[in-house]
Protein backbone atom coordinates (compact mmCIF):
# COMPACT_ATOMS: atom_id res chain seq x y z
CA UNK A 1 0.00 0.00 0.00
CA UNK A 2 2.80 2.59 0.67
CA UNK A 3 4.42 2.06 -2.76
CA UNK A 4 1.08 2.14 -4.26
CA UNK A 5 0.35 5.91 -2.39
CA UNK A 6 3.95 6.63 -3.47
CA UNK A 7 3.51 6.03 -6.73
CA UNK A 8 0.54 7.97 -7.10
CA UNK A 9 1.54 10.99 -5.64
CA UNK A 10 4.65 10.55 -8.15
CA UNK A 11 2.48 10.59 -11.06
CA UNK A 12 0.41 13.58 -9.58
CA UNK A 13 3.62 15.05 -9.35
CA UNK A 14 4.86 14.94 -12.55
CA UNK A 15 1.32 15.83 -14.27
CA UNK A 16 1.63 19.08 -12.70
CA UNK A 17 5.02 19.67 -13.91
CA UNK A 18 3.44 18.58 -17.38
CA UNK A 19 0.80 20.57 -17.02
CA UNK A 20 2.61 23.58 -16.76
CA UNK A 21 4.30 23.01 -19.57
CA UNK A 22 0.87 22.37 -21.67
CA UNK A 23 0.57 26.08 -20.16
CA UNK A 24 3.67 27.86 -21.18
CA UNK A 25 3.79 25.92 -24.92
CA UNK A 26 0.36 24.03 -25.71
CA UNK A 27 0.98 20.70 -27.06
CA UNK A 28 4.59 21.34 -27.88
CA UNK A 29 5.09 23.12 -24.97
CA UNK A 30 4.25 19.94 -22.95
CA UNK A 31 6.21 17.18 -24.83
CA UNK A 32 9.00 19.50 -24.66
CA UNK A 33 8.67 19.67 -20.62
CA UNK A 34 7.87 15.53 -20.68
CA UNK A 35 11.32 15.03 -22.37
CA UNK A 36 13.08 17.64 -19.90
CA UNK A 37 11.34 15.55 -16.91
CA UNK A 38 12.63 11.84 -17.99
CA UNK A 39 15.99 13.60 -18.76
CA UNK A 40 15.94 15.05 -14.99
CA UNK A 41 14.88 11.80 -13.44
CA UNK A 42 17.76 9.70 -15.72
CA UNK A 43 20.48 11.92 -14.75
CA UNK A 44 19.21 11.98 -10.69
CA UNK A 45 19.32 8.25 -10.70
CA UNK A 46 22.82 8.02 -12.69
CA UNK A 47 24.36 11.03 -10.08
CA UNK A 48 22.69 12.01 -7.03
CA UNK A 49 24.60 9.64 -4.55
CA UNK A 50 28.23 11.27 -5.78
CA UNK A 51 26.28 14.63 -5.77
CA UNK A 52 24.97 14.27 -2.07
CA UNK A 53 28.34 13.18 -0.69
CA UNK A 54 30.59 15.55 -2.50
CA UNK A 55 28.27 18.06 -1.17
CA UNK A 56 28.25 17.16 2.69
CA UNK A 57 31.88 16.03 2.17
CA UNK A 58 31.48 12.90 3.25
CA UNK A 59 34.57 10.68 3.68
CA UNK A 60 34.76 6.64 2.88
CA UNK A 61 35.92 4.50 5.53
CA UNK A 62 36.89 0.65 5.79
CA UNK A 63 37.59 -1.83 8.63
CA UNK A 64 41.37 -0.12 9.46
CA UNK A 65 39.94 3.57 9.77
CA UNK A 66 36.24 3.34 11.32
CA UNK A 67 36.18 -0.78 12.28
CA UNK A 68 33.49 0.57 14.30
CA UNK A 69 30.65 1.68 11.45
CA UNK A 70 32.23 -0.24 9.08
CA UNK A 71 31.36 -3.55 10.94
CA UNK A 72 28.17 -2.36 12.03
CA UNK A 73 26.96 -2.44 8.37
CA UNK A 74 28.97 -5.26 6.73
CA UNK A 75 26.57 -7.40 9.83
CA UNK A 76 23.18 -5.49 8.72
CA UNK A 77 24.22 -6.08 5.15
CA UNK A 78 24.78 -9.59 5.61
CA UNK A 79 21.47 -9.86 7.97
CA UNK A 80 19.39 -8.55 5.01
CA UNK A 81 20.75 -10.56 2.28
CA UNK A 82 22.42 -7.48 0.31
CA UNK A 83 25.77 -6.33 -0.94
CA UNK A 84 27.68 -4.45 1.41
CA UNK A 85 26.85 -0.78 1.01
CA UNK A 86 29.81 1.84 1.29
CA UNK A 87 30.46 3.30 4.64
CA UNK A 88 30.76 7.50 4.76
CA UNK A 89 31.17 9.87 7.46
CA UNK A 90 30.39 13.35 7.75
CA UNK A 91 32.45 15.99 10.09
CA UNK A 92 29.49 17.34 11.20
CA UNK A 93 28.07 17.99 14.89
CA UNK A 94 24.72 17.51 13.98
CA UNK A 95 23.33 13.81 14.50
CA UNK A 96 22.02 12.59 11.72
CA UNK A 97 22.68 10.00 8.95
CA UNK A 98 21.19 9.52 5.15
CA UNK A 99 21.86 6.95 2.44
CA UNK A 100 22.11 7.75 -0.71
CA UNK A 101 22.65 5.02 -3.88
CA UNK A 102 20.40 4.17 -7.13
CA UNK A 103 20.35 0.43 -6.42
CA UNK A 104 21.72 -1.91 -3.85
CA UNK A 105 24.97 -2.40 -5.77
CA UNK A 106 25.45 1.46 -5.74
CA UNK A 107 24.62 1.92 -2.31
CA UNK A 108 26.46 3.95 0.67
CA UNK A 109 25.38 4.69 4.14
CA UNK A 110 26.44 7.82 5.53
CA UNK A 111 26.49 9.23 9.21
CA UNK A 112 27.53 12.18 10.86
CA UNK A 113 30.34 12.35 13.49
CA UNK A 114 27.68 13.81 15.75
CA UNK A 115 25.47 11.33 15.56
CA UNK A 116 28.73 8.79 16.42
CA UNK A 117 29.26 10.13 19.45
CA UNK A 118 25.95 10.41 20.73
CA UNK A 119 24.44 7.02 20.19
CA UNK A 120 25.51 3.66 21.64
CA UNK A 121 26.91 0.86 19.12
CA UNK A 122 23.75 -0.52 19.75
CA UNK A 123 21.81 2.47 18.53
CA UNK A 124 23.99 2.79 15.55
CA UNK A 125 22.77 -0.34 14.42
CA UNK A 126 19.35 0.74 14.45
CA UNK A 127 20.38 3.73 12.95
CA UNK A 128 21.50 2.39 9.50
CA UNK A 129 19.90 -0.58 9.37
CA UNK A 130 17.02 2.54 8.42
CA UNK A 131 18.42 4.84 6.37
CA UNK A 132 20.14 1.62 4.50
CA UNK A 133 16.60 0.73 3.60
CA UNK A 134 14.93 4.22 2.89
CA UNK A 135 14.18 4.71 -0.95
CA UNK A 136 16.85 7.41 -1.54
CA UNK A 137 16.08 6.87 -5.61
CA UNK A 138 12.16 7.62 -5.03
CA UNK A 139 13.10 10.90 -3.13
CA UNK A 140 15.72 11.94 -5.19
CA UNK A 141 13.42 11.79 -8.19
CA UNK A 142 11.24 13.80 -5.95
CA UNK A 143 13.31 16.54 -5.21
CA UNK A 144 14.19 17.13 -8.50
CA UNK A 145 10.53 16.82 -10.36
CA UNK A 146 9.65 19.47 -7.23
CA UNK A 147 12.67 21.29 -7.99
CA UNK A 148 12.22 21.66 -11.43
CA UNK A 149 8.19 22.57 -11.21
CA UNK A 150 9.01 25.09 -8.52
CA UNK A 151 11.91 26.81 -11.72
CA UNK A 152 9.13 26.39 -14.55
CA UNK A 153 6.43 28.04 -12.40
CA UNK A 154 8.48 31.24 -11.27
CA UNK A 155 9.44 31.74 -14.82
CA UNK A 156 6.63 31.09 -16.99
CA UNK A 157 5.30 34.73 -16.55
CA UNK A 158 8.30 35.92 -18.91
CA UNK A 159 7.87 32.74 -21.46
CA UNK A 160 4.07 33.68 -22.41
CA UNK A 161 2.93 31.32 -19.98
CA UNK A 162 -0.52 33.06 -20.39
CA UNK A 163 -1.32 32.14 -23.79
CA UNK A 164 -2.68 28.50 -22.76
CA UNK A 165 -3.85 29.83 -19.22
CA UNK A 166 -7.76 29.85 -19.51
CA UNK A 167 -7.15 32.74 -16.97
CA UNK A 168 -5.26 34.86 -18.70
CA UNK A 169 -2.02 36.77 -16.85
CA UNK A 170 -3.58 35.98 -13.51
CA UNK A 171 -4.28 32.38 -13.81
CA UNK A 172 -0.10 32.99 -14.35
CA UNK A 173 0.28 34.40 -11.27
CA UNK A 174 -1.46 31.77 -9.26
CA UNK A 175 0.52 28.61 -11.40
CA UNK A 176 3.96 31.11 -10.20
CA UNK A 177 2.10 30.95 -6.18
CA UNK A 178 0.10 27.42 -5.81
CA UNK A 179 2.58 25.14 -8.05
CA UNK A 180 5.68 24.86 -6.01
CA UNK A 181 3.63 24.38 -2.93
CA UNK A 182 1.76 21.92 -4.60
CA UNK A 183 4.89 20.26 -5.42
CA UNK A 184 6.05 20.90 -1.72
CA UNK A 185 2.90 19.28 -0.23
CA UNK A 186 3.58 16.13 -2.47
CA UNK A 187 7.12 16.02 -1.61
CA UNK A 188 6.51 16.13 1.98
CA UNK A 189 3.55 13.36 1.74
CA UNK A 190 5.53 10.67 -0.29
CA UNK A 191 8.68 11.45 1.95
CA UNK A 192 6.85 10.74 4.88
CA UNK A 193 5.22 7.62 3.69
CA UNK A 194 8.45 6.17 2.97
CA UNK A 195 9.55 6.96 6.54
CA UNK A 196 6.92 5.09 8.09
CA UNK A 197 8.09 2.26 5.99
CA UNK A 198 11.65 2.44 6.65
CA UNK A 199 11.28 2.78 10.21
CA UNK A 200 9.24 -0.97 10.24
CA UNK A 201 12.03 -2.29 7.52
CA UNK A 202 15.13 -0.84 9.84
CA UNK A 203 13.76 -2.88 13.11
CA UNK A 204 13.48 -5.76 11.34
CA UNK A 205 17.09 -5.77 9.96
CA UNK A 206 18.85 -5.07 12.82
CA UNK A 207 16.61 -7.34 14.89
CA UNK A 208 16.20 -5.39 17.91
CA UNK A 209 13.30 -2.31 17.28
CA UNK A 210 14.14 -0.81 20.47
CA UNK A 211 17.70 0.34 19.04
CA UNK A 212 15.94 1.79 16.55
CA UNK A 213 13.50 3.82 19.28
CA UNK A 214 16.11 4.69 21.16
CA UNK A 215 18.03 6.13 18.70
CA UNK A 216 15.26 8.18 17.68
CA UNK A 217 14.52 9.05 21.07
CA UNK A 218 18.15 10.96 21.16
CA UNK A 219 18.15 12.01 17.60
CA UNK A 220 15.06 14.31 18.28
CA UNK A 221 16.66 16.89 20.46
CA UNK A 222 19.90 17.02 18.14
CA UNK A 223 19.12 18.90 15.63
CA UNK A 224 17.23 21.47 17.33
CA UNK A 225 19.90 22.79 18.65
CA UNK A 226 22.54 22.16 16.43
CA UNK A 227 22.91 23.60 12.44
CA UNK A 228 23.71 22.06 9.37
CA UNK A 229 25.25 24.47 7.39
CA UNK A 230 25.16 22.62 4.11
CA UNK A 231 21.42 21.27 4.66
CA UNK A 232 20.39 24.57 5.29
CA UNK A 233 22.12 25.85 2.08
CA UNK A 234 20.61 22.77 -0.05
CA UNK A 235 16.93 22.26 1.65
CA UNK A 236 15.61 19.85 -1.23
CA UNK A 237 18.16 17.37 0.34
CA UNK A 238 16.26 17.47 3.66
CA UNK A 239 13.63 14.49 2.85
CA UNK A 240 17.01 12.17 2.67
CA UNK A 241 18.39 12.70 6.45
CA UNK A 242 16.65 10.25 9.26
CA UNK A 243 15.66 13.80 10.86
CA UNK A 244 15.41 16.84 9.83
CA UNK A 245 18.33 18.52 9.39
CA UNK A 246 16.64 21.87 9.19
CA UNK A 247 14.65 21.80 12.70
CA UNK A 248 17.85 24.37 13.80
CA UNK A 249 15.63 27.37 12.16
CA UNK A 250 12.04 27.16 13.75
CA UNK A 251 10.39 28.88 10.18
CA UNK A 252 11.95 25.66 8.53
CA UNK A 253 9.39 23.33 10.70
CA UNK A 254 6.71 24.45 9.10
CA UNK A 255 7.33 22.38 6.06
CA UNK A 256 8.53 19.23 7.30
CA UNK A 257 9.38 16.27 5.64
CA UNK A 258 9.66 14.50 8.73
CA UNK A 259 6.58 12.81 10.99
CA UNK A 260 6.89 13.74 14.62
CA UNK A 261 9.57 11.33 15.86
Amino acid sequence: MNYLKTAILLAGMTALFVGIGFMLGGPIGMLIVLVIAVGLNVFACWNSDRMMLSMYGATEVDALSAPGVYGTVEQLADRAGLPMPKAHIIDNDQPNAFAPGRNRENAAVVATSGLLHILSTEEVAGVMAHVKNRDMLIMTITATVAGAISILATFSIFFGGSRNNPLGLIGTILIMVLAPIAAMLVQMAISRTREYAADREGAEICGHPLWLASALDKLERGPQAIDNPEAENNPATAHMFIVNPLQARSIDGLFSTHPNM
